[in-house]
């Protein structure tokens, strides 16, 4: 009896498609420039424990400008660290998958919204502030859907705005109502160690379970053009120290925070991220570590950016291909 052809092919397991817009060549050309505005102009690093990591790594460092420059041995080293393949652990062994570099693609939901839209009935909706209440219902929603690999915080818990312990909650609530990793888009420097302390406690304790198979990972972004701020820069060293897998973002606009031409872009944007992962490696060498985009361009008009902007998609598959070139997991923001 011949085999039943399943009804929707993208059921089946897919390793995604190839959409090359350079060669290796020309990604080759985009890191010598990279090198360049790292290892010439340097880096704004807005906080001392990371300065004195890259000084000690053999950095040149300006402690009046904060400005560090990265020489190509010292990012060399570091990419040499980096792992290509970990793993993203879930709650439930089923839901714990690998991240590889060149590795098969997945899915998460994205955000984070600070509003949502109560619907009223007859195309009537009321918008407000979203709540805990509003992100324990999408968790759940999204944990009983085939189609995401992993839960990245979707909207804000406003409820506890302004009570320094927003993240937290954020934190708590959607690792209690998923049994996906959790992916926080919004993580607090000065709040980590809380973070690490719910993952243990999710392990009865067990802190060698904690720092080896963390239910949990973190997004940080540079400032735009290229500052690692404080918040971003301890994130990265708290992650690595605590084995949280740590996504290096930037949100960069062209022709706002970089330049107007996509390849401009796509250099300061590379600057950025790379500084980020060294960092990490300074702080633990083998450090879980993502190449992180959602990189847009600046609607000089509305003064927006603009994500589901047809820039968004080529820069999205050139940052793709640039990770590929290190050697490192990718994420990618927008479809």
């Amino acid at each position: 009896m011949a085999q039943r052809t399943p009804l929707y092919p993208s059921n089946q397991s897919q390793n995604g498609i190839m959409f090359e817009l350079f060669s290796e060549d020309e990604a080759r050309k985009i890191d010598m420039a990279t090198r360049d505005v790292l290892e010439t102009y340097g880096v704004q690093v807005s906080d001392v424990e990371a300065r004195q990591l890259f000084r000690d790594a053999g950095c040149e460092v300006c402690e009046e400008t904060m400005i560090v420059k990265i020489p190509s041995y010292v990012l060399d080293r570091a990419l040499a660290t980096c792992p290509k393949k970990y793993y993203l652990y879930g709650r439930e062994d089923e839901r714990t998958f690998p991240l590889e570099w060149k590795g098969k693609v997945h899915y998460t939901c994205f955000g984070t919204g600070i509003q949502v839209c109560d619907y009223k009935g007859h195309g009537q909706f009321q918008t407000r502030d979203s709540n805990e209440e509003d992100l324990q219902n999408i968790a759940r929603l999204c944990d009983a859907m085939d189609g995401l690999s992993f839960f990245s915080l979707p909207v804000s818990a406003r409820n506890w705005a302004g009570n320094g312990s927003e993240d937290v909650h954020e934190a708590y609530t959607s690792m209690k109502n998923t049994t996906m990793h959790f992916h926080h888009i919004d993580p607090v420097a000065d709040n980590v160690k809380y973070y690490f302390e719910m993952v243990k406690a999710f392990y009865h304790g067990d802190e060698y379970k904690a720092l080896n198979y963390p239910i949990m990972s973190m997004l940080v972004c540079p400032t735009s053009p290229l500052e690692l701020s404080y918040n971003a820069a301890q994130c990265i060293i708290q992650g690595a120290r605590y084995g949280i897998p740590v996504n290096v973002l930037s949100m960069a606009m062209a022709g706002g925070s970089s330049p107007v031409f996509l390849a401009g872009t796509l250099v300061t944007h590379n600057a950025e991220i790379l500084s980020g992962i060294v960092l990490s490696q300074l702080a633990k060498p083998g450090a879980k570590i993502m190449y992180g985009s959602s990189t847009t361009t600046f609607d000089l008009k509305r003064g927006t950016a603009p994500v589901g902007s047809p820039e968004l998609g080529l820069i999205s598959a050139s940052v793709a291909k640039m990770g590929q070139f290190y050697g490192l997991p990718v994420f990618t923001a927008g479809m």
